[in-house]
């Protein structure tokens, strides 16, 4: 018998088998995947899960307060890694000598800054502001355009803000997607996803027309308030038996305390 020992074989780089398409599940649980992703739900569970939210809250509001398409616009471009709490009350004092392009630019850079100085990246944002404003003024007679491809191009505006503003200014049923919205539809899952922009165009594909308009309001809402991130309050969820989140949470129990 041989002495030589036999070398392990070396299987080349090109020949690994490419791990299953499973982010999509990663990101909206948390964990790692446990096999392959789910399927999201079928048309009919689509909208039972639609009719129950609209049921609970028929005309869903946001929580950005604005009074114009202009400040709608400059809110939802300063909640960019902020809270709506903390826009609002920095706007609180913003809007009442700024709510028009022209004004906006009349107080300039600096005061905007100083209104806006709680806020993350509050140097950027008013950089942005400044200039969006002023493209405002010079293109569009100071009108905020009805277009999301052309608010786009607009500096610190991107394809979420700019639906948010379509959706609530002007109608039209666009789904924008922050995390709270990736992450309950594709927890349930509506779809199964692995970036915000996939999410939005998936969901605007798959929402029936009688929703659509409110959807992003039902579902961030939902994400927001009972279907978080770290501890989904599934116990009192008007869709949990409809949702296939393998990872439910019990409810608690009574005198024992609950962390967030």
């Amino acid at each position: 018998m041989s002495d030589l020992k036999r070398s392990p074989r070396r299987i080349p780089a090109s020949a690994a088998k490419p791990a299953p398409p499973e982010a999509a599940a990663k990101a909206a649980s948390g964990r790692a995947p446990r096999g392959r992703a789910p399927k999201p739900v079928d048309r009919a569970t689509l909208v039972e899960v639609f009719r129950r939210l609209r049921d609970l809250n028929p005309e869903p509001k946001g929580e950005l307060e604005y009074t114009n398409p202009y400040t709608l616009l400059v809110a939802v471009a300063l909640s960019a890694q902020a809270t709506d709490v903390g826009v609002n009350k920095a706007t609180r004092n913003l809007f009442p000598v700024a709510d028009t392009p022209q004004k906006m630019l009349a107080l300039g850079e600096e005061g905007l800054r100083e209104r806006i100085h709680t806020l993350n990246f509050f140097n950027t944002k008013a950089k942005n502001v400044i200039a969006f404003s002023k493209r405002l003024v010079e293109e569009f007679g100071g009108e905020v355009p009805n277009s999301i491809a052309i608010l786009e191009t607009f500096p610190g505006v991107g394809r979420k803000t700019a639906s948010v503003v379509a959706n609530i200014a002007f109608g039209d049923p666009r789904i924008a997607v922050d995390t709270h919205i990736f992450r309950v539809a594709n927890r349930i899952p509506l779809v199964v996803t692995r970036t915000p922009l996939e999410t939005q165009e998936a969901l605007e594909a798959v929402v029936p027309d009688a929703f659509r308009l409110h959807a992003h309001h039902w579902l961030i809402l939902h994400g927001r308030y009972l279907c978080k991130a770290r501890r989904p309050e599934c116990w009192r969820c008007p869709i949990a038996d409809l949702c296939r989140y393998p990872e439910k949470t019990p409810a608690p129990v009574a005198g024992k305390r609950v962390s967030a």
